[in-house]
């Protein structure tokens, strides 16, 4: 193995968005040794953009093959996705059990699954980022748009993608002391424990004062199947070498 894996799932991501084929890309990804594999993959930003791209890739692969699926998440996400390294994987395994550490779905973030796999334990990453949330899209109308990831950029992309997802989502009313905010940070909102919690993270962000302590309220989430919502000119991958 001798290309960097986090370029071959940027290459894998933009064979999809262009039509272009994908199977040697693919024949690659699952050829991969394992160890090598995560060793190659030595920091937690290269596995957050390489993980991210092949969900993402592999979301929009699903939605061509398997669009009436998606009627029924549940089983959506539980689909063959794609094989790396020997393993397949669901889109669910990926998002859950490598990018989440797997922490279930469904405890809000909280609980951690007792019975984890081995593959996923030796890919996952070191420790939870809620930025992945804004960086993954499922398909749905209210996810955020789609950008390729690179090792060397990793840090201000996510940056620049929260930025961008929250500066179109957050809606603060200093008046009644309330902050709307995207159910994500409910579903998950024990991911933001790694961050010092949600209020901080708006903070962080520029949604809320330094000063303020709103009450956190929650906007619907639109399951609209919305499929190729890519950012345009990869925007974000051009504002992170500006």
């Amino acid at each position: 193995m001798t290309e960097d894996p986090v370029a071959v799932s940027e290459q894998f991501l933009r064979a999809i968005r262009y039509d272009d084929p994908t199977g040697r890309l693919e024949e690659r990804l699952a050829a991969y040794d394992s160890d090598d594999l995560a060793a190659r993959l030595d920091s937690n930003g290269a596995r957050i953009a390489f993980w991210c791209n092949l969900y993402n890739g592999a979301t929009q692969q699903l939605l061509e093959t398997d669009r009436d699926m998606y009627e029924s998440r549940g089983k959506f996400f539980s689909l063959p996705a794609l094989t790396i390294a020997g393993e397949t994987l669901s889109l669910d395994d990926i998002e859950h059990g490598i990018l989440r550490r797997s922490y279930s779905k469904l405890a809000l973030g909280y609980i951690r699954s007792p019975f984890r796999d081995a593959f996923a334990e030796k890919h996952e990453i070191s420790e939870r980022d809620p930025r992945v949330h804004f960086a993954l899209n499922c398909g749905a109308e209210s996810c955020p748009p789609i950008v390729a990831y690179s090792r060397d950029d990793i840090e201000t992309q996510l940056d620049l993608a929260t930025q961008s997802y929250l500066d179109q989502t957050v809606k603060y009313n200093p008046a009644s002391e309330q902050v709307l905010v995207p159910v994500i940070m409910r579903w998950f909102r024990g991911d933001f424990r790694v961050t010092g919690g949600r209020t901080l993270f708006l903070r962080r962000f520029d949604q809320i004062p330094s000063d303020a302590m709103p009450d956190i309220v929650y906007d619907d989430w639109s399951w609209s199947l919305t499929p190729n919502n890519f950012a345009e000119d990869d925007d974000l991958e051009t504002a992170a070498t500006d």
